[in-house]
């Protein structure tokens, strides 16, 4: 199967689990998603890469490099908590004793005695450690799921940034188209002594700032592609043909609803809960410590034909360290001093949650605002004006300048909406962002 199309196939089905009851995608199927390290997917250029929203989330998941370097964490975690299950080893030791006289040697007088000991933990200990482990795990899985939910808002910015550009460009070489027909028109109007000189200039220099507009956009829309292409680790020889549009859809999300969703369920707050609940597992631990471990030892004596009566001896022994300086005092205080900031570090990222949905939410509401405004049949007319002057002007109804004003004005509502629209597009994934989830509603 071409490769296009397998990254197609792929996408896809990323795009339909994400979308089931607007659920974001759980840790383990974000890992699965970025378990492959697949190489940039390099397109010939004659060649065209099309992909919706949804389709280069799914590219990104699988290939971005900042998310496969987050993933490592997980690995680390899970590393430790493999660590924190297992029992210490055993110490085998080998012991010699001799009490050579004259005429005997260690070999006939000597005593070997191997031993085995093992350390005991009391008090909980592994049982705090592998608690700990699991938080630990809970909480880099979490800090995976929030870093895809922060480079997301790239993606998605990046995204349509290239469709602003693209919209710009149109807008621009529609301009421009006109005024080159324009240009032409009263080129030959002016050879004919039926406009002044001064009348041709303004047209030129109005079709020479058309043209320049023309070029911005696409130098725009060339570094939002190269933006979205370092993100997607797709190589620079692809042409990116975005099929996501930037349009118009109304979103009216009840705030009190975002904000209980937002503290319950954002990735970064479950991150920092489970810490918390880590470091009050290892303050546990920590006091675990104030009570020593045993050690058990058992072993066999073989002594040589010159020893004492009783070759063969049997040997046992019961060891634990008496807690009469170290208590592990320091390690409890440290513990519980990890316990507050861990609990303030919470307190800080609820209260930022709540102000980021708060601010987001008042600046959707302003920017629908401003699209509707838009859309309410100021955008229709100043399309149609500049058409009407055109005929006007064309007929002697109106004079270059009213022209030149209209094509101007024209243009400047008609770049404010894709603006305003772009804008508009931006806080909704601001807001996504900040509650942790999409908003269909």
């Amino acid at each position: 199967m071409d490769r296009r199309l397998r990254i197609a196939s792929f996408c896809l089905a990323v795009s339909i689990g994400s979308s089931l009851g607007g659920e974001s995608l759980s840790a383990g199927q974000l890992m699965s998603v970025a378990s492959e390290e697949a190489p940039p997917v390099v397109i010939p250029s004659a060649h065209t890469l099309r992909m919706s929203l949804d389709e280069a989330i799914g590219v990104f998941l699988r290939q971005n490099l900042d998310l496969l370097i987050v993933k490592y964490g997980i690995v680390f975690s899970k590393g430790q908590q493999i660590t924190a299950r297992l029992f210490p080893n055993p110490v085998a030791s080998m012991g010699l004793q001799s009490s050579p006289v004259q005429g005997r040697t260690l070999a006939n007088s000597g005593e070997i005695a191997p031993q085995i000991q093992q350390l005991f933990e009391l008090a909980g200990k592994r049982g705090y450690r592998i608690e700990s482990a699991e938080y630990g795990l809970q909480s880099a899985e979490a800090a995976f799921e929030d870093a895809v939910r922060q480079l997301s808002f790239a993606v998605k910015d990046a995204y349509y940034r290239v469709q602003l550009a693209r919209r710009r460009l149109v807008l621009a070489e529609e301009n421009r188209d006109r005024f080159s027909r324009i240009l032409e028109i009263n080129t030959v109007r002016f050879r004919k002594g039926f406009i002044a000189e001064i009348d041709l200039i303004r047209i030129r220099l109005q079709f020479i700032d058309f043209h320049s507009q023309v070029i911005q956009a696409i130098q725009e829309a060339q570094s939002a592609r190269s933006d979205l292409r370092q993100l997607l680790r797709v190589s620079p020889a692809s042409d990116l043909e975005l099929t996501t549009e930037l349009d118009y859809n109304r979103v009216d999300p009840d705030i009190a609803k975002l904000r209980a969703v937002a503290v319950d369920g954002r990735p970064d707050v479950r991150a920092k809960r489970s810490t918390l609940s880590q470091r009050e597992a290892e303050l546990k631990l920590a006091k675990a410590y104030r009570i020593p471990d045993v050690t058990v030892g058992a072993g066999y004596g073989t002594q040589g034909p010159h020893g004492p009566d009783n070759p063969n001896q049997m040997t046992f022994s019961l060891g634990m360290p008496l807690p009469l300086f170290n208590r592990n005092q320091g390690g409890i205080m440290q513990a519980e001093a990890a316990i507050e900031v861990a609990s303030a570090d919470l307190g800080k990222t609820l209260n930022q949650i709540e102000n980021q949905v708060d601010v987001a939410y008042r600046n959707l509401i302003e920017s629908r605002r401003l699209v509707e405004a838009f859309r309410g049949g100021v955008l229709d007319d100043a399309r149609s004006t500049i058409a009407i002057v055109e005929r006007a002007y064309e007929r002697g109804g109106v004079t270059l300048l009213d022209l030149l004003d209209a094509a101007r004005t024209s243009r400047m509502i008609q770049q404010s909406y894709i603006e305003a629209l772009f804008n508009y597009q931006r806080t909704v994934i601001q807001l996504e962002s900040a509650v942790g989830r999409e908003i269909t509603s």
